[in-house]
């Protein structure tokens, strides 16, 4: 077997087309094999794929995969067709999607490792830019978010994530059934709700299937999800609650330290970990602290003894967290006071969760997933780029082109 033969074979090509030359450039670390269809060769119109002659063509080129250390390029002169009903057509090639510049082949590689790696890492390997693999990547998984199916949505969770240091963040919608994100929106505000829903329509979906929603306390978000999902009833997510929690904690502590600088310097993580968390060491050091008459000391037990609220079953749960409202109210320890009254103004969402038990343990997971991604990328380009990421990450989408078989 002749090597354009070999090729040919071996590239998958139909009988229609044959490799008529071969360039090897062992300095540019290059091959290039140029094909050509067969004289007397038909082509499917676009349009109705009748069977048609060529008319013209016009030369193309495509990175294909790397021949052991090289890289390949296939050139082929893509035929016009002249269709007696549709007129003239421009055929597409069956080994590459049109004005992509690369084999469909290629495009599956880099799909495979930007599942692994940053695509500037993954650019830099194969010798492109990342520009270029970044039309790729976005084709497929803007494909792929289009084709999901929403119909079964009924549940939701909902979070922010950071885009970039600042203030630029996305909002990432979860079907907690599924287990992943199906739907990213600019920004964190009652307009993403917004977006939402229509997105779920438009998918399948139906907004009033929609019966549960997790998500923090966000004002915006509470009037995004009743104007625009009205039949949801909202679980205040309990990672949020202990978020929110935390924050009165430090702020206690940040106030004493004032007071008594060195006997609390660097015991931030004491107090925002639950004991079982802790080094032995640490536990040692929190049970000296724990002997002190420090306002932090107070405010810490109060939090542990927070946590129960979510041990406990429906009525008794509520009692005890009205009576731990109660006991924080009777002390002077003012960011409690605050964090208390926050539960109160959330009530009906916060016991919620003894019914729904839903909460963004998922989204926190994921987001965790996202941003280790985006470290590993020291951050990306833009908002567009992090959003595709967020599909392709946690989105579990099938997201990549389709082979045909091999002629």
């Amino acid at each position: 077997m002749q090597a354009e033969e070999l090729f040919r074979v071996a590239l998958g090509f139909g009988e229609q087309w044959e490799v008529v030359d071969t360039q090897l450039n062992v300095e540019a670390k290059r091959l290039d094999v140029r094909l050509d269809f067969v004289r007397g060769a038909r082509f499917p119109c676009p349009v109705c794929e009748r069977s048609c002659g060529a008319r013209d063509t016009k030369v193309k080129t495509w990175r294909h995969l790397d021949f052991m250390q090289y890289a390949l390029y296939l050139t082929a002169p893509l035929p016009r067709v002249a269709c007696p009903e549709h007129g003239v057509k421009q055929i597409a090639a069956e080994w590459a999607r049109p004005r992509s510049g690369f084999t469909l082949l290629f495009e599956a590689l880099v799909m495979m490792m930007v599942r692994e790696m940053p695509v500037n890492s993954v650019a830099g390997m194969l010798g492109e830019t990342d520009m270029r693999l970044w039309r790729v990547v976005d084709h497929y998984v803007d494909q792929a978010v289009e084709a999901q199916d929403l119909s079964g949505v009924e549940r939701v969770g909902l979070d922010d994530t950071s885009c970039r240091r600042g203030h630029d963040y996305v909002t990432v919608f979860c079907d907690l059934h599924e287990r992943r994100a199906v739907y990213v929106a600019d920004g964190r505000d009652a307009e993403t709700v917004a977006q939402f829903a229509g997105f779920l329509s438009e998918h399948g979906g139906e907004v009033g299937r929609v019966v549960e929603v997790s998500q923090d306390m966000s004002d915006a978000y509470i009037a995004g999800v009743r104007e625009h999902l009205p039949s949801a009833k909202i679980t205040f997510d309990r990672f949020h609650i202990k978020k929110h929690l935390g924050e009165a904690l430090d702020e206690v502590r940040r106030e004493e330290a004032k007071t008594h600088k060195a006997l609390l310097k660097n015991t931030r993580y004491l107090w925002l970990k639950r004991p079982e968390n802790l080094t032995e060491k640490q536990l040692d050091w929190l049970d000296e602290l724990l002997t002190q008459p420090l306002a932090i000391v107070a405010a810490y037990e109060h939090a542990l003894r927070f946590d129960d609220f979510y041990e406990l079953d429906g009525a008794a749960a509520e009692e005890y967290l009205r009576r731990w409202i109660d006991e924080v109210k009777a002390t002077d320890i003012t960011p409690l006071h605050s964090f208390a009254r926050m539960l109160e103004a959330h009530w009906d969402g916060v016991i919620r969760w003894h019914r729904t038990r839903i909460s963004n343990g998922l989204l926190e997971g994921l987001n965790s997933l996202i941003q280790a991604a985006k470290r590993r990328a020291r951050g990306y380009r833009t908002n567009r780029n992090f959003k595709t990421m967020i599909y392709l990450i946690v989105g579990k989408l099938n997201a990549g082109p389709v082979i045909p078989a091999p002629n």
